[in-house]
C-alpha cells in the first residue's frame, strides 16, 4: 500500500508557473506507475499526465501538452507536475495517484491510491 500526500498549488496569475510534488511513503514507491488528474468545480475527474515507474512512458492531455512536465525521483519517492504558462481553465484541484502497472494510465479507474488533492486557482 502507498499513501500520497500533494502540494504546491495555490493561487497565480495567467502565465506564471507552479510545480506540484506528491510525495509518497513507503519503500516500494519505485514499483508504481503515477498518474496526475485535475478535477474543476462541478466537473468530472479528467487526465492530465502519466509516467512508468522508470520515468519513461510520460504521456499528456491535449490540454496541457507543452505546457506541463511530469517527472518523478524515485530516490525521493516524489512525483512532480512543473505546470508553465497556466490558463484560468487550468483552475481545479490536482490529484496524483498510483498503481502497479497501468494498462494505459489515462482512467481514473486504473489507479488504485489517490492523494486528498491541492487546489490551483489561475486568475485571469
Amino acid at each position: 500500500q502507498v499513501q500520497l500526500v500533494e502540494s504546491g498549488g495555490g493561487l497565480v496569475q495567467a502565465g506564471g508557473s507552479l510545480r506540484l510534488s506528491c510525495a509518497a511513503s513507503g519503500r516500494t514507491f519505485s514499483t508504481y506507475d503515477m498518474g496526475w488528474f485535475r478535477q474543476a468545480s462541478g466537473k468530472e475527474r479528467e487526465f492530465v499526465a502519466r509516467i512508468r515507474w522508470s520515468g519513461g512512458s510520460t504521456f499528456y492531455a491535449d490540454s496541457v501538452k507543452g505546457r506541463f512536465t511530469i517527472t518523478r525521483d524515485n530516490a525521493k519517492s516524489t512525483v512532480y507536475l512543473q505546470m508553465n504558462s497556466l490558463k484560468p481553465k487550468d483552475t481545479a484541484v490536482y490529484y496524483c495517484a498510483a498503481v502497479r502497472n497501468w494498462r494505459l494510465g489515462v482512467g481514473v479507474t486504473e489507479y488504485d491510491y489517490w492523494g486528498q488533492g491541492t487546489q490551483v486557482t489561475v486568475s485571469s
